[in-house]
């Protein structure tokens, strides 16, 4: 077996320096904020984990069910040599890819990016185990700023599963697609997982489970800052709240502060004063139309060639090729 490759991009200076960042903007913005990416510390890995097996929790399993189908195709469709994979986390889903890639014959490098250097570790060891043929390259980092330094031979094709790209306001969606095209050569690829618009009733239980394990998940982020940035918060006086925008047409994770309080963040040089009631938005969760995500990947420079959904219609995964004409 080989070894995995580990290279960090972002050291733990630099994570907390962006922490930093973000809760000064976002906590004193008009209306409070926070960036989802900062859930997923090892303890909120593990509890996303649990999230995708609940029982209203259906994106993982519709993505698993459309790629234990169309894994084979996609390998034929890309002949990949380095199976590139964007917020990997514990990579469970990508063994479908991988398996498909390397009975095709094609696949050489495995790359996974993700922020949680420690889960990546374990991920890329596991990997490494299981496909002692393949180069694992693993890569920590964010990969809204380090795509342009992934490794891999071409042909490649990015993975960008589990609905992911729905986190993104839309004009930071279009910059996100656009620096993938940026990074890819004519004719390589995009994989990329997006929840479809459906009943209400049913998205908001997909984020608002009975058993309360995405609720700990949303208060995790208070977790984070207080360990990384010394704050006091009391994360029991914040509750969770889930809400679909039918404008927007997007689901929305909030913290509401069950009673006014003043946060101290010393690492951050802060005083955050709650207002009792007063919500922190740390999370969208954008839900697509086929024509309309068609649309945005034109716009980036890239042409659909299959679209997949599950049985059920709930979910799709989109095979776009990167062209050779970016306007």
């Amino acid at each position: 077996m080989s070894e995995p490759d580990l290279t960090e991009h972002r050291s733990p200076v630099d994570v907390t320096a962006a922490l930093r960042a973000d809760v000064r903007a976002g906590l004193t913005a008009e209306r409070k904020w926070l960036p989802p990416k900062w859930f997923y510390d090892a303890a909120g890995s593990e509890l996303f984990e649990k999230i995708t097996s609940l029982p209203e929790y259906y994106p993982t399993r519709a993505e698993r069910e459309i790629l234990a189908r169309e894994a084979p195709a996609i390998a034929r469709a890309t002949g990949a040599r380095a199976l590139v994979e964007l917020g990997s986390g514990s990579s469970e889903k990508t063994r479908l890819l991988l398996d498909a890639l390397t009975a095709h014959g094609t696949l050489e490098t495995f790359v996974p990016l993700d922020v949680s250097g420690a889960a990546l570790a374990e991920a890329t060891e596991a990997i490494a185990a299981e496909y002692p043929k393949l180069e694992v390259r693993g890569v920590v980092g964010d990969f809204t700023e380090h795509l342009g330094l992934l490794p891999g031979e071409p042909p490649r094709v990015v993975a960008f599963l589990g609905g992911t790209i729905g986190n993104f306001l839309p004009a930071d969606r279009a910059k996100f697609l656009r620096s993938v095209r940026e990074v890819l050569a004519p004719g390589e690829w995009l994989l990329l997982g997006a929840d479809l618009v459906k009943e209400p009733e049913r998205l908001v239980r997909a984020y608002d489970d009975a058993a309360g394990v995405t609720a700990e998940f949303n208060r995790n982020v208070l977790r984070v800052i207080n360990e990384r940035l010394g704050a006091d918060f009391d994360v029991d006086a914040f509750e969770h709240v889930a809400h679909w925008d039918a404008e927007a047409e997007w689901i929305e994770m909030w913290l509401r502060a069950t009673e006014e309080q003043v946060v101290s963040i010393p690492g951050a040089d802060l005083e955050v004063r709650f207002a009792a009631g007063e919500h922190v938005r740390t999370e969208i969760s954008a839900k697509f139309r086929p024509a309309g995500l068609a649309a945005e990947l034109a716009a980036a420079g890239f042409a659909v060639a299959e679209r997949w959904t599950d049985s059920e219609g709930l979910f799709s995964l989109t095979l776009a090729e990167a062209r050779k004409e970016v306007n």
